[in-house]
């Protein structure tokens, strides 16, 4: 009885194992293809051809469409992978440096994560009602993730209060904006000073009261 228990184990184990291999075998392809949409498009735009995504990804253009069918798909599932590793990227740097290092470290992450989605901005932008989630997945998982570590560097005395991680944000994303062909280096040196500006006068909370003579209950000058 023991043996024929066995033998039928033996005989499923082949057929148990199928889908967890085709499941493995799916998951890598769609990895491929997703790294390989991201470099294609930050380089030629998302109009690039979807052959040239699936000859760098190694994988015919059947399974590109098997798992995207359409290319808005693709544009989605290639900007939220680069949010997720973005965010996700947060709590290792915490885990490894100081407060004030994993918040420098974060926003030259952050900066590379913009230069890719420079590629994607047309798509982004053109309306089309398939890219309206991203903007709410956005706030749900990168300003979190900065929140966190300015939080940290602050209550260690190595950024001064009073900093929004909106404002962060955009700046990082303004400054990506540098000289033709000189980008990438432009911004990394740029958010690199900004960093700095952030070190500056740690204990010292920002003022945020208006400035004189532009406050909203001042007097009518006198006619």
């Amino acid at each position: 009885m023991k043996k024929r228990i066995q033998e039928q184990a033996d005989d499923q184990d082949p057929e148990n194992s199928k889908p967890r291999q085709m499941r493995a075998d799916g998951q890598r392809k769609m990895s491929s293809i997703l790294d390989a949409a991201m470099e294609v498009f930050a380089k030629s735009g998302v109009d690039a051809p979807v052959r040239e995504i699936a000859e760098r990804a190694g994988v015919g253009l059947g399974t590109v469409y098997r798992h995207f069918p359409r290319r808005s798909d693709l544009i989605v599932a290639v900007f939220r992978t680069q949010m997720d590793a973005c965010a996700d990227a947060a709590p290792d740097f915490a885990s490894k440096y100081e407060p004030g290092e994993a918040l420098a470290r974060w926003m030259q992450r952050y900066m590379d994560f913009v230069a890719t989605k420079r590629g994607l901005a047309a798509a982004l932008h053109s309306g089309d009602p398939a890219y309206s989630a991203l903007p709410g997945y956005f706030d749900k998982r990168l300003r979190p993730a900065l929140q966190t570590l300015l939080e940290a560097a602050v209550a260690a005395g190595l950024v001064r209060p009073g900093i929004a991680a909106d404002d962060l944000l955009r700046a990082v994303a303004t400054l990506c904006h540098g000289p033709h062909g000189e980008e990438a280096v432009y911004a990394r040196r740029m958010v690199a000073l900004l960093v700095d500006g952030l070190r500056y006068g740690a204990s010292t909370r920002i003022d945020e009261s208006p400035a004189p003579g532009t406050g909203r209950n001042r007097k009518a000058p006198a006619q």
